[in-house]
């Protein structure tokens, strides 16, 4: 009962059941308010939701990874991905993103409950990953190895000092910023997988 409605750029509507949709935007996600996180009151759930509202991601295949309500995932499905892998490891999250994604009339999201092990093998043109940092940076090589190539990465879950940090690691692994964003003192990092320049990058240190 205490679900205020929240408006992302004035082009998405996020509501629980007992709200009403509105024409007024271009995208209305109706959320379960249970106990998973991913609502899109915190502002990393916010900036990641801005994020998406600028993408075009028809046939695209994303991970959601940390999917908790499901709301990234929704949204991906809306702007036009065909193929979507929300992972999280609490099975109420996942019990969350079904219900979610039902009531959204989703048909390309797929909740399944576990850890990084789970994207072994499976390849990804998008991942959104709105963790923590030290989570981040242990999976960062699986993300890099699980994206296609040129393939973007979306973090979230730190604080803006925490960016630098994140940069040169992710560097490491094979990825540039492309961009950053900031609300309220958190974060959102913007990467590009870059298997050949980093490569070339090494060759040439190493010399």
């Amino acid at each position: 009962s205490n679900f205020d409605p929240v408006i992302v750029n004035d082009e998405l509507l996020i509501i629980a059941p007992f709200h009403q949709k509105s024409d007024a935007f271009n995208w209305n996600i109706v959320i379960q308010p249970k106990m998973s996180f991913g609502t899109g009151h915190h502002q990393t759930t916010h900036l990641m939701c801005e994020a998406i509202l600028k993408l075009d991601l028809k046939e695209h295949h994303i991970l959601d990874m940390g999917s908790g309500t499901g709301v990234l995932a929704i949204l991906a499905e809306k702007k036009g991905a065909k193929n979507i892998t929300a992972i999280d490891i609490e099975e109420w999250s996942v019990e969350s993103c079904i219900e979610n994604s039902r009531l959204n009339d989703c048909k390309h999201v797929e909740s399944l409950c576990g850890g990084i092990e789970l994207i072994d093998g499976k390849k990804f043109d998008v991942i959104f990953a709105n963790i923590n940092k030290n989570i981040l940076k242990a999976q960062m090589n699986a993300y890099y190895e699980a994206l296609n190539k040129n393939g973007f990465l979306y973090l979230s879950g730190f604080f803006e000092t925490d960016v630098d940090e994140l940069t040169s690691f992710a560097k490491r692994h094979g990825f540039l910023r492309r961009s950053i964003n900031v609300k309220e003192e958190w974060a959102i990092l913007v990467l590009k997988s870059v298997y050949y320049a980093f490569i070339f990058s090494a060759f040439v240190y190493s010399f």
